[in-house]
């Protein structure tokens, strides 16, 4: 009883956290905001290409959200590793090493966020975004289901990395970032992999404790802090695609078909999977319209998908901001 008293209570807190760090400011600010530059810290959902490919259908389309919210305010993000502004990598997690395929060299959020900051300042009209929580959730639940750790485990380590985002949100404001976009992991449950191994409920739990997790740590950030709700869209995108990606789409399995046969290539599921990190054009289901499909491998979306919450995170900013 205690504990679910404890679990609602923090419930509330995230959804007044939630609340109040979307709609802050809303109403009293009509678009003024034009960003000189968008500065991306996080994992493989807002990684632009800083290994040479991002996570997703490598069609050279605009195909990862952030890239698709630069290109909305008439800007591009290049990856830090060419010089730009994309700090954000594939398999990252928050804090903890090794990354989700077990390299160590991975630079974590904190990391990314260091690196920025030896090397220069926030502009006043940077925005700054920060996505995250994927790649911790998929570490520990590897780990729990190969039984080297148990699901109450899983689960507090998950919410532990929440937290942790939490404190590297702070950090950025704390350094002068004035417009922070945040934005954690959408809810895994809906996810080809978590279906294949029977784990919806399991990962939807673990979505939302991070994410909660994570809202309570920055509560009192409104000022400077946004938080757009991925999960919100990604439900409601997997529960009615037609909706949203027209007659005959999709959500029963990925599109691409190429396969990791090196732990590099691969989303931390292990080898011989699906990875879109691999996927191009000629890589595809034979036959399969790209634009019908929401998901690239078992775990990250296609490029239509990643600019329809481009679109919806650029609504929910100009309405802030």
């Amino acid at each position: 009883m205690a504990f679910q008293r404890l679990r609602r209570a923090l419930l509330g807190a995230a959804l007044a956290s939630a609340a109040l760090l979307a709609a802050c400011g809303g109403g009293s600010v009509a678009s003024q905001l034009v960003p000189t530059r968008v500065v991306a810290f996080g994992d493989g959902m807002a990684d632009v290409g800083q290994t040479g490919k991002r996570y997703t259908v490598n069609d050279g389309s605009v195909n990862v959200w952030v890239a698709r919210l630069a290109e909305l305010y008439g800007l591009g993000i290049t990856s830090a590793g060419t010089g730009g502004t994309g700090h954000a990598t594939g398999n990252a997690r928050v804090f903890a090493k090794p990354d989700a395929v077990g390299n160590a060299a991975t630079l974590t959020v904190k990391e990314q966020i260091d690196a920025f900051l030896a090397g220069g300042a926030f502009l006043g009209q940077d925005l700054v975004v920060v996505n995250a929580g994927t790649a911790d959730i998929v570490t520990e639940s590897q780990l729990m289901l190969a039984s080297s750790q148990s699901s109450a485990q899983a689960r507090a380590n998950i919410g532990q990395a929440g937290t942790d985002l939490g404190a590297q949100v702070r950090r950025l404001v704390q350094a002068g970032a004035k417009q922070v976009v945040v934005v954690g992991p959408y809810n895994l449950g809906r996810s080809r992999w978590a279906t294949d191994n029977a784990i919806s409920g399991t990962l939807q739990d673990f979505s939302t404790f991070f994410n909660q997790s994570l809202l309570i740590s920055i509560v009192d950030l409104g000022a400077n802090v946004l938080y757009v709700d991925l999960p919100l869209y990604f439900n409601l995108v997997t529960a009615s695609p037609s909706t949203y990606l027209g007659t005959g789409a999709t959500v029963a399995g990925p599109v691409c078909t190429s396969v990791a046969a090196a732990a590099s290539d691969s989303i931390g599921l292990g080898l011989g999977q699906v990875s879109s990190y691999l996927c191009d054009s000629t890589t595809l289901e034979a036959g399969a319209n790209l634009a019908l499909y929401f998901f690239a491998d078992k775990i990250y979306p296609t490029p239509v998908a990643h600019r329809l919450f481009g679109n919806y995170a650029y609504d929910k900013i100009r309405t802030r901001w």
